[in-house]
C-alpha cells in the first residue's frame, strides 16, 4: 500500500479504501493476515486509533475478522462480496453518467473500442 493521503476524506477512510483495493486487486487474499495496527501506524506514521478505526470498519462490513490475540484476517468470500457491491454501485451511479456523456459527445461503441485498444473492431490479433 502506498502512503499518500489527501484532504478530501478522513485518513481512516482512505486506509480502509486502500485495504479494499488490495482485496479487489488480489494483493490480499482470503485468509491473509492484515498488518498489525502497530506496524501500519509505524509504517505510515499514523495514530494507532486511526488504523484501528479503519480496521473496525472492515470488521463491521464483514470483510475482515478479528481473532483475539492473533490478528485480523480477510474473511472467506470478501472479494466476491466487494465485487458484487462495487459492480452494483458502478452500474447504478457511475455508468448512467458515463453513458450520458458518451451520448452527449456522439460517440459510438466502435470508436470507444478502437480508442481503448488502438485498433478497429474489424482487425484481428494476428
Amino acid at each position: 500500500m502506498q502512503a499518500s493521503w489527501n484532504d478530501n476524506q478522513p485518513i481512516y477512510r482512505q486506509l480502509r479504501d486502500k485495504v479494499i483495493a488490495s482485496i479487489l486487486d488480489q494483493e490480499l487474499k482470503e485468509g491473509d493476515a492484515l498488518p498489525s495496527v502497530r506496524q501500519v501506524s509505524a509504517d505510515f506514521q499514523l495514530n494507532p486509533i486511526t488504523v484501528s478505526k479503519a480496521y473496525q470498519e472492515l470488521v463491521d462490513e464483514e470483510l475482515v475478522e478479528k481473532r483475539r490475540g492473533v490478528g485480523m484476517f480477510i474473511q472467506s468470500g470478501a472479494r466476491n462480496r466487494l465485487l458484487t457491491k462495487e459492480r452494483s454501485q458502478f452500474l447504478e451511479h457511475e455508468w448512467p453518467l458515463i453513458l450520458e456523456r458518451i451520448e452527449r459527445l456522439g460517440l459510438n461503441v466502435s470508436e470507444l473500442f478502437e480508442n481503448a485498444t488502438g485498433k478497429s473492431q474489424g482487425e484481428s490479433n494476428e
